[in-house]
């Protein structure tokens, strides 16, 4: 295994919008009458957005048609999309965009993964978008995470075999499908909770490419 490319999940890795999220979910939970707390929130860590929708109806103990449930989805995506407009380049979570540099300064080629649907914009407006080699988002894939599309997608997309790419995820579906799809995958976040990761860190500012060529070299932290 060389390390030739990385492929990056965004929220919770990259930029933190899972508040974003929280907030317009929660915001469509109660107009539903739902009670949808953090802990619910958290369960949604790597869904798409139906699969959320159908978490939060199931929270509930509701059954609803499809056109309601696309009603309710785009109702969710324009509070959340109110509320990313404002997101710059602060909003990057530590070691990310340092992280990025260093591997484009390696000429180590690098990806998005993400099953939102407004990733572009949202790295567009943080100003990431030139790093970035190729970009998979919920607009490009037909199944979600713990599927391993989106990162097949990425890698095909970067003309890398899926054993020379590392993939950072925050959330254990993520990471699943890193693994399902025969990648390096490293967990940011808890441990616990990313236990099936090669390895787990706090926050990619514990990350260098150095480390990361040795992690693929001998197959572990």
């Amino acid at each position: 295994m060389a390390l030739k490319a990385c492929l990056f999940d965004m929220d919770g890795v990259i930029v933190d919008s899972a508040v974003h999220h929280f907030v317009a979910w929660k915001r469509l939970a109660e107009e539903l009458s739902i009670p949808f707390t953090e802990e619910d929130n958290h369960a949604l860590k790597g869904l798409s957005r139906v699969d959320s929708l159908d978490h939060i109806l199931r929270l509930g103990h509701l059954q609803l048609d499809e056109k309601t449930k696309v009603k309710l989805m785009d109702q969710k995506n324009a509070w959340y999309l109110d509320l990313i407009q404002g997101m710059r380049a602060e909003d990057i979570l530590p070691g990310a965009k340092e992280l990025i540099e260093s591997l484009v300064a390696e000429g180590i080629q690098v990806g998005l993964g993400s099953s939102s649907r407004n990733a572009q914009l949202i790295l567009d407006n943080v100003g990431l978008t030139p790093l970035f080699d190729t970009v998979v988002d919920g607009n490009h894939i037909t199944l979600s995470k713990p599927d391993p599309e989106v990162f097949l997608k990425g890698a095909a997309a970067l003309g890398v075999e899926p054993a020379d790419v590392v993939v950072f995820e925050d959330a254990a579906s993520g990471v699943k499908a890193a693994k399902t799809g025969g990648f390096f995958a490293v967990g940011v976040g808890d441990k616990g909770q990313l236990s099936e990761a090669d390895v787990v860190v706090d926050h990619l500012e514990e990350v260098t490419v150095d480390q990361m060529r040795t992690w693929m070299e001998h197959g572990l932290g």
